[in-house]
């Protein structure tokens, strides 16, 4: 499956859902009226009703001093120039008697998809949305725990979250461009709150916007690969930046940080999947990670990728 395939059901107005790994590279492409017999569930709802559940996994992260090299390794590529922000993600093997299927049911989210028994994701994450000649982006960058004192005031005014996020508007305002007109920043830094585990966390988010006109249904394929991967889960500069992952990770993300969205025949939504558990033979594996800039603490960092491993 191909984008162009994307661009052509746009121009035929048909609903679908598509789903695209983090490289870009494997697309899956479904009609709507067909994922039950291809055994996919998606939600895409803003506004769901929390459920009460359990949130914890037993978790078998990787250990510190693997982390600490691969960070460090990054720290120098990034005193040599050849990126300024990057994303280093790793997977932690976790233990549940849940199924693929219970844990889809059980998650709150935003975005939730159970890719037949092969993967589960619960995003909060937007990627783009297009509605009304616009398409629209809103990166995620920054999170405190809800109970700090002041904690909307502490993140906001923390000079290395500011930092980062400025990077990465910076970068999707870029990518924007590559498709679309009049591209803006509607507003910066702003604060939501969501649901994780036992706890409620704030994240600081920035709403971004440009023009696409009337055609962008045909072109719907092309925009979406131009805009991948997604920038808040690479880094910038991003080329460079995919390159220092790709050597640096030591594993496959497959379709954890990629994408995936609803088509309707009017609007686009779709969201990154963070937050994301894979099947594989013999154990579930928990994908996380988080970006790395200059003035990152690497047991900080190892323990925000550690803390992310729940089920929200």
């Amino acid at each position: 499956m191909t984008f162009d395939t994307l661009n052509m059901l746009g121009k035929q107005k048909e609903p679908f859902l598509f789903v695209t790994d983090f490289k870009a590279t494997k697309l899956e492409v479904f009609p709507l009226h067909e994922l039950e017999k291809n055994d996919i569930e998606f939600t895409i709802d803003e506004n769901y009703n929390y459920k009460q559940h359990i949130h914890t996994f037993i978790k078998t992260p990787p250990d510190f001093e693997s982390y600490k090299k691969k960070f460090d390794r990054i720290i120098e590529k990034i005193k040599s120039g050849d990126t300024y922000l990057t994303n280093l993600t790793q997977s932690t093997k976790i233990q549940t008697q849940l199924t693929l299927k219970e844990i889809y049911s059980l998650a709150n989210a935003h975005y939730k998809l159970r890719f037949k028994d092969e993967f589960v994701c619960f995003s909060p994450e937007k990627f783009v949305q297009i509605d009304k000649q616009r398409i629209h982006t809103y990166p995620m960058k920054g999170t405190i725990d809800a109970s700090v004192p002041n904690a909307a005031d502490k993140i906001l005014a923390d000079t290395k979250e500011m930092a980062e996020h400025v990077m990465v508007v910076d970068l999707l305002r870029n990518d924007l461009s590559i498709v679309a007109e009049d591209v803006r920043v509607e507003k910066f830094r702003y604060i939501t709150q969501i649901e994780a585990g036992e706890k409620k966390l704030l994240q600081v988010s920035s709403h971004i916007s440009g023009f696409v006109g009337e055609d962008w249904h045909e072109r719907i394929g092309d925009i979406l690969f131009s805009l991948l991967p997604a920038g808040s889960i690479s880094g910038t500069p991003k080329k460079s930046t995919l390159q220092i992952i790709e050597e640096v990770e030591g594993y496959e993300r497959g379709f954890y940080s990629g994408v995936f969205g609803i088509y309707d025949g009017k609007t686009l939504d779709s969201g990154v999947m963070i937050r994301f558990i894979e099947k594989t033979q013999d154990e579930y594996l928990y994908k996380s990670g988080g970006g790395i800039t200059l003035d990152s603490d690497v047991l900080l960092e190892y323990n925000e990728l550690i803390d992310k491993v729940y089920l929200p």
